[in-house]
């Protein structure tokens, strides 16, 4: 069973004492993919640092919505000038967040969110949505850019909002929430969302699943995503896995794993 965890930082500071280990023992654990998001442009740099050494993590460069706060032209051309780099396969994570209230003036995040939108139009990548608190407005505002594909992380909308999106294309990200106790809108979106059009995450180091709730997370607990959305489905984890490492081969133009061959896990240099 092959895993593409399309959700990992990382690049986070959770990871200092041992991601080389961490990183290293993924692949035996049957991760064979990973996009690692930024979230303001040094961690969209650490994120194509880590894709660069390492031949199965790829990176996501962005403005997270908490993060934002001041950027300027600079950063966004910073940003783009990272898109360039043959391993960064999307742009994000992006999108609106409403649950902090330290968080950038809604209006701002808006700005941030519709110029890197723009942005993913003009160069032909996906995009990451970060979503929190804010369905309406992050709807509205990929409506208003019909050209644009990518991901709902985390997806936590309602299944009406899903129909909505997967009718424009757009994929659902499902993390470690799916197997705690409370999720209960949860089943309902799996329904509603075809084989075809779910990715699974980590979030890692954040949402571990259960069992492992309130440990730090990371990739080898997907397993665990994958069974649960496996019985909500109807198929067996196998061919969860094998769909879901498929879909996120698709969104993110890596058509090289597609075949049975997987990928290539061996590195040289190391981060």
């Amino acid at each position: 069973m092959r895993l593409f965890d399309t959700h990992a930082h990382y690049n986070d500071g959770a990871f200092r004492e041992d991601r080389t280990q961490l990183l290293t023992a993924l692949p035996a654990a049957g991760v064979l993919a990973a996009v690692v998001p930024g979230v303001d442009v040094e961690s969209s740099r650490t994120a194509l640092a880590l894709a660069e050494a390492w031949p199965f993590l790829y990176a996501a460069v962005g403005l997270h919505p908490e993060d934002c706060a001041g950027c300027t032209d600079a950063d966004f051309d910073a940003i783009r000038a990272l898109c360039r780099r043959e391993k960064v396969v999307a742009i994000g994570e992006i999108g609106l967040d409403y649950y902090w209230a330290e968080n950038p003036p809604k209006e701002f995040q808006h700005m941030v969110f519709r110029r890197q939108l723009e942005l993913a139009l003009e160069l032909d990548l996906p995009v990451i949505v970060h979503d929190r608190e804010a369905h309406g407005d992050c709807l509205e505002i990929v409506k208003a850019s019909p050209g644009i594909r990518g991901v709902f992380h985390c997806f936590s909308g309602s299944p009406e909002m899903a129909e909505e999106l997967l009718a424009r294309g757009w994929y659902l990200g499902f993390d470690g929430p799916v197997t705690y106790k409370n999720a209960r809108r949860a089943p309902e979106v799996v329904a509603v969302t075809p084989l075809e059009r779910i990715l699974v995450e980590t979030d890692a180091p954040y949402m571990s699943p259960v069992p492992n709730r309130g440990r730090r997370n990371d990739s080898r607990n997907l397993p665990y995503i994958v069974e649960k959305l496996a019985e909500w489905k109807g198929v067996t984890p196998e061919e969860m896995a094998e769909a879901t490492w498929q879909n996120g081969a698709q969104l993110f133009g890596l058509e090289h794993l597609s075949g049975d061959a997987g990928t290539d896990i061996c590195g040289k240099d190391r981060v």
